[in-house]
């Protein structure tokens, strides 16, 4: 009776066996395939969420400047004219900084800018992750129509 004892601790103490490990990496890897799966998509979200936030941070500054200089800038002038002076005409009579820098999407492409706008009097947009124009998911187009 001891010895069966001692036997049974012995294999207590062992540690697990080859089915249990199975059977715990089998459970790891079904709730990583639902879960990874779920977390590349906010990352998605989110940078299109950025964007949206930059677009409009974007068309608030040149509303600004259409405020102070009667006009937005030209299509050639663009969103540089955000953060310096343009010197191709029209020249805006009352020019000041209205972004310390222009960021680039989240995606590491600059925004573009098209005066006159093809959805409205002027457009600010994103070409998504594919940096292409149209696109559908995360590839679509983000713009200040939107």
């Amino acid at each position: 009776m001891n010895r069966s004892l001692n036997h049974l601790r012995r294999r207590v103490q062992a540690g697990f066996t080859l089915i249990e490990l199975m059977v715990v990496l089998v459970i790891i890897g079904v709730l990583a395939a639902l879960i990874v799966p779920n977390v590349l998509d906010r990352a998605d979200d989110a940078r299109a969420t950025a964007a949206r936030t930059d677009v409009n941070n974007l068309v608030q500054a040149l509303k600004l400047y259409r405020l102070d200089n009667q006009r937005y800038p030209t299509a050639e002038q663009g969103l540089r004219a955000l953060i310096a002076r343009p010197t191709t005409a029209p020249v805006p009579p009352n020019w000041k900084p209205y972004l310390e820098k222009l960021p680039n999407d989240p995606w590491g492409r600059p925004y573009q800018y098209l005066n006159p706008g093809i959805k409205g009097e002027i457009d600010v947009m994103s070409f998504g992750a594919d940096g292409q124009s149209g696109g559908e998911g995360k590839d679509a187009d983000i713009g200040s129509w939107q």
